[in-house]
């Protein structure tokens, strides 16, 4: 078994399914496209501006997202959306990652006009054109936000499932967690599932596991973004196992946002030790200062995650990524014949 080491976890394939697209924006684009703009931005220099962006003094969830106002800022036409897009689909590609799916919420990107097809459009071409350009694969999910009406969470799961075959494959619900249960917006769930649109939920992060179980058994989630206090729940832990929901992990952001106190202490390891499927993911490249490598570095390190082990969790990310069955099973083959090339050369391939 070739010894763990980051250039080792940055060749090992890897599939990014928790990504949100206003959170992963390169420092250089943000200074430029703010300038161009001419949005007010914190910072007047990129190394800056990283440092700024990277949300280490958060109290909670609603702190974090409070730094999504800077890039929104900017994310208000079609040409910075196509850009962000294609910049971060290249980006993930020299993290190794072959498959990416970005999400946000479009209801916050018409402050200057784009409608709301617009809004899908832009990174929608933006991710077309990174894989031309050798980038990851790119699929969109649609976000609602808990904090909005019912009513614009349909608007988006309509737009989402008029999107479906054109590279939009989930419709999620975002946002500040505590006290915006999703019970209210169970129809704009229901409408993407009866219309055969995957669904992902935002639960377990800044609120407890009833959240999750609301996420499950009324909004009908295929997959559970984050998912960290789901462990206070035994039968509902058994039951997402039982049925192979996956786990959206993000170990940074859950520390960032105290979801979690320390790395060390992030339930991962007991999800993954009962058999339970779970995917590490970077939540947001920009505000947690991270990469799918570093993400799965931290596992190692914190976690005591062997090289076998994060492949297994490598392979899950395909085989749970909202892409028709065949192509998963094609991306899982070609993984499985990557991993296994690298354990017989040590990691030196």
């Amino acid at each position: 078994m070739p010894l763990i080491h980051s250039e080792l976890l940055r060749r090992l394939p890897k599939a990014e399914l928790h990504c949100h697209l206003d959170g992963s924006v390169r420092p250089e684009t943000l200074l430029e496209l703010a300038r161009e703009y001419r949005q007010p931005i914190p910072r007047d220099d990129a190394d800056a501006l990283r440092e700024y962006m990277r949300v280490d003094d958060a109290r909670s969830l609603e702190d974090y997202l409070a730094r999504f106002d800077v890039t929104l800022g900017v994310m208000q036409t079609a040409e910075a959306l196509e850009r962000i897009a294609y910049e971060l689909a290249m980006d993930a590609a020299r993290d190794g990652v072959w498959y990416i799916e970005i999400r946000y919420s479009p209801a916050l990107n018409v402050r200057r006009g784009l409608s709301l097809g617009d809004v899908i459009e832009a990174p929608l071409r933006g991710l077309e054109r990174a894989q031309q350009d050798g980038g990851a694969i790119g699929r969109v999910i649609i976000c609602g936000l808990r904090h909005l009406s019912p009513g614009v969470s349909m608007e988006l799961a309509k737009l989402a499932v008029a999107y479906k075959d054109r590279g939009v494959v989930a419709f999620d619900l975002a946002g500040g967690e505590l006290g915006n249960p999703a019970a209210p917006h169970a129809a704009a769930f229901a409408y993407a599932r009866e219309h055969d649109l995957a669904c992902t939920c935002h639960a377990g992060e800044g609120a407890g596991a009833s959240y999750v179980r609301e996420a499950v058994h009324v909004c009908g989630a295929d997959r559970i973004g984050h998912a960290t206090r789901l462990i206070e729940d035994e039968s509902l832990t058994q039951y997402v196992n039982d049925r192979r929901i996956a786990l959206e992990i993000c170990l940074t952001s859950n520390v960032q946002t105290h979801a979690v106190e320390s790395y060390e202490e992030h339930p991962v390891r007991r999800y993954f030790d009962r058999g339970m499927n779970v995917v590490l993911n970077t939540d947001n490249r920009l505000m947690s200062g991270t990469t799918l490598t570093d993400e799965y570095t931290w596992a190692a390190k914190s976690l005591g995650f062997t090289f076998d082990e994060l492949a297994d969790i490598a392979v899950n990310g395909f085989a749970s990524a909202f892409l028709p069955w065949q192509e998963r099973e094609a991306l899982v083959e070609r993984a499985t014949a990557e991993i296994a090339a690298l354990r017989n050369n040590g990691g030196k391939r």
